[in-house]
This record gives structure tokens, sequence and C-alpha cells, in this order.
């Protein structure tokens, strides 16, 4: 047998190998192997199997090892793989290094204990001799003896104060029999919920979610490629359609995936998952970042031996080994986190519909505001649109307040953090021992430090963008390359005293409140006091049984989370989003103000929004006052048509970084000539210009922008013309295909 392997190992060129007789039986396309280069041995993934190869097949050397008796991606993953190294631009070994976890890679062990047990019954003439010349191992004898299943061998020995030496000379005798069972490390413990009753037994489905789980099951009986679109207002039971759907899978025999665009959100929809499946011997399996190597291998087995068959997680859990999949619930569809920002540079929720394509199975995308990429897709016909347009038991969405801040900023003559409408509504709530949440998608205490004076602004030395003030440790802080230095007292420049900070942060919102409302109990959520691995599902469970009355917070509170006592949405600076050079600043706006406003208003006492802005008329902000999706879409479509933007054209990112800013640009200026040469009429070029953020960590970053009807077509062309190209060692550049960020 000749075999096809991709090796780890550095280098992107698939190499032939022999398999010997003994290797065959567990060796397939798809599996991990161990195989010989040079004089070392490295890692590599069969790709292909009774492969011809390129040399005679007695220069070909062995597969030296298999390291799992099943695949490591299954063929719809395999598949999967080569799409993305030709889409996204990306490297074979990077593909696949995002598609196996490092831990199956690695050295990562499954963790096993030690179980003993008595063979069989002990006669009573055999005991007593145990008793009187050996009273250690006739004490540990009785101890089984009275136990109705095997017990963990280190218990037994620290219970008893005995030693191995006397379980040895049992286990010898024959008297005692010892096992290895492979234990499970969980990510969550199956009892934790996050404060949230959860229930096995489902609700009473409301006429619409009626409707939409039989539109999503009627696909899900014909096994064939679909996507449903679900718009469901926040709050209108867009959870409980999903379960459904993965219910139905399951009890067809076949595998489901959930995806959540973060982290945080991970709890609370593990807990509904385990509350609803776990009952019926249906295992879950969590797959994020914040896993353990332990549970990343552990989660990984189950899911690859059929063991389990429902994951949860953020993007990289679409890439689960899973058996036979049926469904693939991206939830929050609309979400940037689902984009990866590092190469591999796909967009999770654009591969799991390519997967449930491979794998003819059904991907539901879910959301109160849809991507125009997604919405355009329903209007073309290729997906269909699921509605929920009223909240569960007819709850009455959110009012939502716009505050003009030039007016606050007239009144106190001054920069305001929390207006007087929203302190008013935050004494008015806390005082109901209602919970209030704040949003500002800023962590820090302020964007910059200025000098009223001469107005030197402090800036990081390695990148052209202003520190950070952090008032917690009195730091600046890079938010781009970590670097980080004390505050000055004074101004650097022209040591005046009048050194200040600019513009809002989470700690400056914290430090607001604390003055607002002193009896508070406050806790904030960004990424400065999330470095804990157990902190998200700490704060959001305390939260959950009322021991916090206000929660503050980045885009990680944002969307997905469920609190019916959060009667209150304050979003402190909803121009954050806005007025930046991205096409896409409106829909984000919009999408931001909604989804935040979502939070409040989920149980049974009315909610409100508070909305801060200095750009009240703004159409994103009129339209999100109103929750009017079709209108904004609608308006939006249009600009978008009418400059021939996403989800008109495909969008392809060139970015070129080096320390030379005059080198970069001749060699972006001498790219932009041979891709015009080459590829023509089939590709519209921008460019190239510096960058929004022109430097950063030290290297200077100019842009090329290429406008293009087919990606599939003109991505692989720039690849060929990129080989053509002798790159200089301080020049790098980097692909990115449909851009989530312009920046």
């Amino acid at each position: 047998m000749i075999v096809g392997v991709q090796p780890l190992a550095g280098f992107d060129k698939l190499l032939h190998y022999q398999v010997p007789e003994s290797l065959r039986t567990h060796l397939q396309a798809g599996s991990l192997v161990r195989v010989p280069i040079l004089n070392r041995s490295h890692l590599g993934l069969v790709t292909e199997v009774d492969a011809v190869p390129d040399v005679p097949v007695a220069k070909l050397k062995a597969v030296s090892a298999v390291l799992h008796n099943f695949p490591a991606l299954t063929p719809d993953l395999l598949e999967l793989a080569r799409w993305m190294h030709t889409y996204y631009a990306a490297r074979m070994e990077s593909v696949l290094e995002t598609m196996i976890p490092a831990a199956v890679r690695g050295d990562a062990k499954l963790k096993s204990e030690k179980y003993l047990s008595l063979a069989g019954p002990v006669a009573a003439d055999v005991l007593a001799a145990l008793r009187k010349k050996a009273p250690q191992q006739a004490r540990l004898v009785d101890f089984l003896a009275q136990q109705f299943h095997p017990v963990k061998k280190s218990l037994v020995l620290s219970r008893l104060g005995s030693t191995a030496a006397v379980t040895n000379a049992l286990l010898k005798r024959g008297l005692v029999r010892e096992e290895t069972r492979h234990v499970e490390r969980v990510a969550y413990p199956d009892n934790w919920t996050g404060g949230e009753i959860v229930t096995g037994l489902p609700p009473k489905l409301m006429d619409e979610q009626a409707t939409v789980v039989k539109s999503v099951g009627d696909s899900l009986v014909k096994k064939k490629f679909a996507v449903h679109l679900l718009h469901g207002v926040t709050g209108s039971g867009k959870t409980e359609v999903y379960l459904r759907a993965v219910e139905q899978v399951l009890a067809a025999g076949g595998s489901a995936i959930y995806l959540v665009p973060e982290v945080a959100l991970t709890p609370q929809t593990v807990a509904r998952l385990r509350g609803r499946f776990q009952s019926a011997g249906h295992q879950t399996v969590v797959w994020h970042s914040h896993l353990s190597e332990g549970e990343r291998l552990d989660g990984w087995t189950a899911l690859a031996t059929g063991q389990a068959r429902v994951v949860v997680g953020a993007r990289s859990a679409v890439f689960a080994p899973v058996r036979d999949l049926r469904l693939i619930v991206v939830d929050e569809e609309h979400e940037p986190a689902y984009k990866q920002d590092e190469t591999p540079r796909y967009h999770g929720r654009d591969v799991a519909v390519y997967r449930a394509k491979l794998a003819n199975a059904v991907c539901l995308l879910g959301s109160a505001t849809p991507s125009l990429e997604s919405f355009a897709n329903v209007q073309a016909g290729k997906y269909r649109l699921d509605l929920l347009l009223k909240r569960v038991d007819d709850k009455k969405l959110p009012d939502i307040h716009i505050v003009d801040m030039r007016v606050e900023v007239m009144r106190t003559r001054g920069m305001v953090t929390l207006s007087r409408l929203l302190v008013d509504h935050m004494h008015q709530r806390f005082a109901r021992k209602e919970q209030i949440i704040l949003f500002i998608n800023r962590r820090g205490y302020s964007s910059s430090m200025i000098c009223r004076k001469c107005g030197h602004v402090e800036e990081c030395p390695h990148c052209s963008v202003a520190l950070t003030y952090h008032r917690a440790d009195e730091t600046l802080k890079c938010h781009l390359c970590g670097f980080q230095r004390g505050a000055p007292a004074v101004c650097p420049s022209c040591a005046a005293p009048d050194i200040r900070w600019r513009g809002l942060g989470t700690q400056r919102v914290e430090e607001a409140v604390r003055r607002v409302l002193p009896r508070a109990r406050l806790e904030r959520m960004d990424t400065d006091t999330m470095s804990k691995k157990h902190r998200f599902r700490q704060i959001l469970g305390d939260f959950r049984a009322g021991k916090i009355d206000v929660l503050i917070g980045t885009q990680m509170i944002g969307k997905g989370l469920d609190f019916p006592n959060v009667t209150l949405v304050g979003l402190v600076d909803a121009d954050l989003s806005m007025h930046v050079p991205d096409f896409r600043a409106n829909e984000r706006t919009f999408q931001l103000i909604v989804q935040v406003a979502g939070r409040a208003g989920r149980g049974d006492r009315a909610g409100e929004v508070v909305v801060q802005t200095f750009t009240p008329k703004a159409d994103a902000v009129q339209y999100a006052k109103r929750v009017d999706f079709n209108g904004f879409a609608e308006a939006e479509l249009a600009v978008r048509k009418k400059f021939n933007y996403p989800p008109y054209r495909h969008l392809v990112h060139h970015l070129f970084r080096g320390p030379n800013p005059e080198k970069i640009r001749f060699f972006a200026e001498h790219w932009v000539k041979q891709v015009e040469k080459s590829l023509g009429a089939a590709v519209e070029i921008r460019g190239p210009v510096p960058s929004p953020i022109e430097k950063s960590k030290d290297e200077y970053r100019f842009q090329v922008w290429y406008f293009c009807a087919r990606a599939t077509k003109v991505v692989p062309e720039l690849v060929k013309l990129q080989a053509t190209v002798n790159w200089p060692d301080d020049v790098s550049q980097v692909l990115d295909v449909d851009p989530m960020s312009l920046m």
C-alpha cells in the first residue's frame, strides 16, 4: 500500500510512503502517522490512499507508526481542508494544524485511574490465614467485600493507610482484580448551570417557534444540504429552536455542532444542552480556546470515537471530528468574532456552511440582526428565511431612549460619562433591586492621555496608536503589541501638570458608577479582568444569582446572554463602532445597539435601554431605535450595491509589512503592476496605501484591496503570482479573503 502524506514539518509538499502490513488495519485517509524525513521522525496526515508515487516504489520509505485507531479528520473535514487551502490562500500545513488540536498532535495522554475489586468470594480459611499472617491484606479484602462497585485504588490505599505492596501481593494470589478506566477531564462540571434553572423538560412552543421547528425539521428529514437563516428578535426563543433541531438529529442517530461567537456564552449554552440531553445519555463536549490540553484531548477523542455526538464551542468547534454530521447551528451568525485574524484567516460561519454542504447536512444560522451577506443570500434564493417576530410569551421589546450627548456636554460644560437620563434610570432600577448592564466596547480607563497645554499625546513607540490609560495600576498600555509603561504625572514634552485623559473605557465607566451608586455591587468583564480560566462562568453565575447589581463590560456581554432580572441596559458610547474607516461601520452600529438592547426585559419585568451618542440622527441609530432590520437592510444594501461593495462583490485584503516604509511601498507598487498585467479586468485594485494603523509592532503596513466577482478564481492566481516574486526577508505579506476588518 502506498499513501500520500502531508507532513507537519514546516514545508508544504506531499510525500509518498509505503505502509507495512502490520499498520494497514487502522490506516486510512485522515489518519495521523509518524513518518521519517531525512534522519528524523515527523508527524504527518494521510491525505491519499493507494497513491501513485512520483519515484520508484523501491525508493520509498515506510510509515513508522499510526497514532490512533480512527482518523483524525473525517472525509468531509479532509475535503474541507483542501477547500480552505485554496479559498483562504493558506498553507495546507497551517490548515491541518488548525483543524487538529495541538493536544492530539502532541504528547498529551488520556488520563486513567486504576480500580480495585474482589476477584470473587474469598474462602473463610483463606481470610483467617490472612488475618493471622498478613493483617493489612485482610483489612483490604474486608474493605472491598463491603463495596458494591470497583473502587479507585488511590482511594483504597489512602483510606486504609496501606501500600502498593499489599495490593500487589493480593493481585499475585488472584484474590483482587485491578482494572484501568479512562477518566474524562470535563471542561464544565455537569452540575454547573451558571445559576440558571435548567430543566430537561422542553417548554411549550409558541406558534412561530413551532412553524420554524417544522421548517428546519423537514430539511433534516431529507438529509440534503440546506441553509436556514433564522431571523428572530432578541428573546424570541431561538435557542429552543436550536435545541429541538439537535434533539431531532440525536433521535435519528446523527451528530450536531453548535457554534457560539464568544467563550463567555459557552457555559450558559452548555448548561442548556446538558440539561436537555444528559438524562437521555447524550454527552455534550465543550470546545474553545480556554480549555486545558487534557480537556481538549478527551473531548476530541470522545467525538472522534462516536462516544459523544454533540459539541458546543467557539469557531474552532466547526472542525470537530463528529461522526454522521447532520446539523451545524451558528448562533449570532453576524458576529465578527467568527473570523480568525491569523492564518488561516477563515470565517467560522462560511466554513460551517461549506462543511454542511460536504456532509449533506443542514446549517442553521441564527441572529436578531443577520449579516447583510446572509440576508443577501436569502434574497438570492440560496438560503431559506425563517422568522420569529415576537418575544416568548409575548413579552414586550424594551423601550430604547436615545440621548444626544452634545446636549449633555453643553449642560455640564464638560465631558460626561453617564448622562442624566441614564443615571436617573439606574437609581430607579437599583431601588427596585433590578439589575443593570452597562456596555462600552473599549477596555481601560480612557483611550488616550493628552496634554491640554501643548497637545502632546502619549503614543506607543512600536505602533502608530495612542496608549490607553489604565487607572487600576496607573499604567499606559498598547492594546496592539502589549507595550506598557507607568503613566506620567506631568507632560513629558512641556512638563505641564495639565496632562489629562480623553475618551472612555470600562474602568472609567466603573468609577463613574461607583460615584452614582456607591452601595451597588459591581463587576467588570473585559480581557483585563477575565485572565483566569473560570472567571467568565463565575461572574455570570453570580450575576444570574443576583449577587451583582451592575455588570460593566465590552462586547463579551453584548450578545446572547439571558438574564431575566436585567431591566436596564446602557450603551455608554454608541459612536465607537460608527466613526471608523470601514464600509461595515453602520451595520456594526445597528447590530450593536439592537443586540445590547436585547439583554433587557427578558423576564417578567419590562426593560429599558439608554443609548448615548453624539450622532443621534444617524440611520443606524434611528433604525435600531425602531428595531427595524428590514428597513435598515434595504437602505444599507442599496448603498452597498451603488458602490459594488460586499455582498455584491468579494473583497480580498493584501497587507504588506516591514521595518522600512519606503521599501514596503516600493514592493507593493511593483506588485500591483504585476497583478494588473496578469489579471486585467478580472479584478479591481485599490492601493497601495498606508493602513489606517500605519505602524504596528515596529513594522510599517501598506495595503492593497482587490474587488472581484469570484474569489475562487482570483485568489489562486494571486497565490501563483506570489510564488514568482523573490520577496526580501524583511518584507512580509498576507492575503485575507473576505476580511471583517479594514484596519
